[in-house]
């Protein structure tokens, strides 16, 4: 699968054409235009900020001309951009311009329609309601959900605090949420990483960096791949990074649990463990080890349909490699929220490792830690007092983390009466829509935070409009890993609309017509000069540098100290025991099986969109027009049973939906699997590039949750195509 093209000139090739791609739409023609041909002499200038195209808020470098965004690049100082930008960033950067931008307040009247109203009575409202909430049915029946970004993660938090409720959410129930906590019940933390640099080998498990892209994170793997590392992706679809790989593993779609498991057993009966590992920094070993005995690589093959044979070549491979050799901790893929055994899927990557020694060590899994803010004034920053009464669905789902919680759980309860979103899309992305949509219309109150008229605005009763991130100081952000950062959104040109808001004007605002203001008496820029000042920085260093190092971790090769309750990698955990579960790590089936005729569906990212918020980017649906990629991917083999060749128009439907879209006929692509990328079938009119086009995953989805946890199961989806036209 290696080709003669160096990963590194393909890379900078591939970031050179996404800047001209993204460069290409007429929207962006339109307001980038040479401020010299409209009058000569217009200034230049540059400012940084932090990409808003997905949670990894690469640093930018922005060059503005005549007080307008003229380019962005990856700031080279900046641990996840390294000088380089994504498609996204390009495409993102020019939403600030769009001409779907919501400019006013937006309030919706009775006949379901949206009329513009001021901040003044959009805050005056909204806090009348919210304090009748708070009489009738308690501040615990108010939620908050947020796509965490640094201003939202704060004020978003400090806002539901101060009215009295916990229920505080992410959008880890559709993404990272099974994936933390089951690393967090083996190994302490929900988060490790891969040490490519020194890396033999390395296993991707439906995880894809060609696809959801972070420039460091591809950088990363290309090297590895140009120094003759082993790259093994296991996926039903050979993904975008197969271009890096050694190897592609053809996977059915949610059994990598049984595949992972399989290895096991090979690494343990056939004494390929590293033992003293096992024996000083693990706990629950022989229950582990007598149960992984069921688990043959003809058992695993059976249910994953990964041969017996390239299980076992594959654990052995791994073994020689080790220490430096590791699973690859993934994101939002088959451990992060997929399958009803994403959770166990997450405890079985750490069990993989955890025999391989490779936690701590040269080209292994590497825990790392994150620098944290000192304490601050309390005067000027008065702590909020900890809500009286728990997050709903946390007693349901005792496994999710504190951090994330459940946004989709809390929905399906009937527990809420007033949902408040910022950043985020729940009613799109979070679970089955309609679950949704008879949550929001059965609350008393909806508001949403945004920029553009989403999904979840249309079924908001109140639609406050943020100003773009290029165009506000957020507080700032920690940067952790082998050597420590900081980082910070600040505006590189004015406010274009005058009648949004940032998101800590928007929140104090809030909080005063709630009557908590007492808890926002600072402005954005206070709080942050405040944090920086405790890790030995200040805003007017952020403003000349964008990013700045900060004192050396003095990282060091060895065994981490593991944040479990035994201080060790747990193979078997009480805490898990206690919900019912085993404790050990064990097999677990996904929950739908395709019956005669039916196909698994798997979804995944595209390397130029983040979810549904970049599809109405002009020049990136542009791009997805031109390239036809709305089409769903079917196997040469399937299709030629149907009769169904590429650009074919098929209906795809189950029980819970039906729709129609375009075919792409592929040899990359198991039989008996269906891939639909995760950014189309818009729903809002309001944002008509984006409406109608392609299909939704999530329609399909039958709207319950992964148990314990609380993920959404986003892969655990059945369907049946038939053509419609050539």
């Amino acid at each position: 699968m290696r080709d003669t093209l160096s990963r590194r000139g393909l890379l900078q090739g591939a970031a050179a054409l996404s800047a001209v791609a993204a460069a290409s739409g007429a929207s962006y023609a339109a307001w980038a235009a040479s401020p010299d041909e409209q009058g000569k002499g217009s200034e230049v200038s540059r400012g940084f900020t932090l990409c808003n195209g997905c949670s990894s808020k690469c640093g930018l470098v922005c060059t503005v001309k005549g007080g307008r965004l003229w380019t962005v690049e990856g700031h080279k100082d900046h641990p996840y951009a390294k000088g380089t930008a994504c498609g996204r960033a390009h495409g993102v950067a020019q939403m600030a311009y769009s001409a779907n931008r919501i400019t006013t307040p937006l309030r919706k009247t009775e006949d379901g329609s949206f009329v513009p109203c001021t901040w003044d009575e959009a805050f005056a409202e909204i806090g009348e309601r919210v304090k009748k909430i708070q009489a009738e049915s308690g501040p615990e029946s108010i939620a908050m959900i947020q796509d965490p970004r640094p201003s939202g993660k704060y004020y978003s938090k400090r806002f539901i605090n101060a009215l009295g409720s916990a229920n505080l959410y992410t959008h880890g129930c559709a993404c990272n949420l099974s994936k933390e906590s089951g690393l967090t019940e083996v190994i302490g933390t929900g988060k490790y990483s891969t040490d490519f640099g020194k890396a033999k080998m390395v296993m991707f498990v439906g995880r894809s960096y060609g696809d959801g892209i972070r420039p460091s994170s591809v950088q990363s793997v290309a090297a590895a791949a140009d120094a003759n590392c082993r790259v093994v992706v296991v996926d039903p679809r050979l993904n975008n990074t197969g271009i890096f790989a050694t190897d592609w593993v053809p996977i059915v779609p949610g059994g990598d649990l049984a595949f992972l498991l399989g290895m096991c057993n090979v690494l343990i009966e056939e004494d390929l463990y590293n033992h003293e590992f096992i024996e000083n920094e693990a706990v629950g070993f022989d229950e582990f080890a007598a149960q992984c005995k069921e688990y043959t690589p003809e058992w695993a093959e059976g249910i994953c349909g990964v041969s017996a044979d390239r299980i076992r070549e594959l654990a052995r491979a791994m073994a020689k490699a080790a220490p430096a050799a590791s699973i690859e901790p993934s994101w939002r893929a088959v451990n992060g929220c997929s399958y009803a055994n994403s959770f166990e899927t997450a405890r079985a990557f750490c069990a993989v490792n955890a025999l391989l020694g490779s936690f701590g060590q040269k080209g292994g899994a590497l825990l790392t830690s994150t620098p944290s803010f000192g304490d601050l004034d309390p005067e000027k920053f008065p702590k909020v007092p900890k809500p009286k009464v728990k997050r709903v669905g946390d007693a349901e789902y005792p496994l999710v983390l504190d951090s994330m919680g459940s946004a989709a759980v809390a929905a399906a309860s009937g527990k809420v009466k007033a949902f408040f979103f910022y950043n985020s899309n729940g009613a799109r992305g979070y679970g089955s829509p309609k679950m949704w949509t008879k949550a929001l219309e059965d609350a008393e109150l909806v508001v949403t935070i945004d920029i553009q008229m989403s999904e979840t605005a249309m079924q908001s009763d109140f639609v406050l409009p943020e100003c773009s991130y290029i165009e506000r100081m957020e507080v700032p952000e920690a940067l952790g890993g082998k050597k420590h950062a900081v980082a910070m959104r600040l505006p590189v040109i004015d406010r274009i609309h005058p009648e949004t808001k940032s998101c800590d004007e928007i929140f104090a605002g809030l909080a005063e017509a709630c009557g908590v203001g007492k808890y926002f008496g600072f402005s954005v820029e206070e709080l942050s000069e405040a944090q920086l000042n405790t890790v030995g920085t200040s805003v007017a260093e952020m403003r000349e540098k964008g990013v700045v190092a900060l004192p050396d971790p003095h990282f060091e090769y060895k065994v981490p100290k593991f944040k479990t309750k035994s201080g060790k990698v747990e193979l078997s955990n009480e805490k898990v025991g206690a919900t019912g579960m085993n404790p050990v790590i064990s097999y677990i089936p996904r929950k739908v099986v395709p019956g005669e005729g039916e196909f698994f569906v798997i979804g995944g990212k595209q390397s130029i969109h983040s979810h549904t918020m970049t599809l109405p980017v002009e020049s990136l649906n542009a791009i997805s027009r031109e390239y036809d990629m709305e089409r769903i991917w079917m196997a040469t083999a399937d299709a030629e049973k149907l009769g169904i060749e590429t650009g074919d128009l098929v209906e795809v439907y189950n029980d819970n939906h039906s729709d129609k879209v375009a075919v792409k006929v592929t040899e990359r692509i198991m039989p008996g699997v269906l891939f639909v990328p995760s950014h189309y079938g818009g729903k809002s009119k309001d944002l008509s590039l984006a409406y109608g086009y392609g299909i939704d995953m999530s329609d399909y989805l039958d709207g319950d949750f992964e148990p314990h946890v609380g993920s959404i199961m986003s892969q655990e989806v059945a369907v049946k195509v038939r053509k419609v036209q050539a």
